[in-house]
């Protein structure tokens, strides 16, 4: 099985930055995907980002294509998130998920994280 640790959620004002970290430990493939979902109370799970583990090619949702900026490092087994110019409405828990296909759907991801917070006060 895949395990993923998510880090680096937390606390900020509206504009500034978190860098969110994913780690992948046990039975990893270097062409796995690994992804970025997000869930706010009473809100429906929703896709932010993804990136292949072959080429790096990457997926991100319109609501944030423009302020994101997703990555990954190969030798470390290790994805990240870089959010600028957060948004109250970015407020959510953060989960790290990984799969086969670079996709938006949840149920196209066969692993999943624990979670991060990310609260972005106004």
């Amino acid at each position: 099985q895949v395990q993923l640790a998510e880090s680096g959620g937390g606390l900020v004002q509206a504009g500034g930055s978190l860098r969110l970290s994913c780690a992948a430990s046990g039975r990893t493939f270097t062409n796995y995907v690994m992804g970025w979902f997000r869930q706010a109370p009473g809100k429906e799970r929703e896709f932010v980002a993804a990136v292949q583990g072959n080429n790096y090619k990457t997926k991100l949702a319109d609501s944030v294509k423009d302020r994101f900026t997703i990555s990954r490092d190969g030798a470390k087994n290790t994805m990240y998130l870089q959010m600028n110019s957060l948004k109250p409405e970015d407020t959510a828990v953060y989960y790290c998920a990984s799969g086969w296909t670079l996709s938006d759907y949840a149920a196209h991801y066969n692993y999943w994280g624990q979670g991060t917070q990310v609260t972005v006060s106004s």
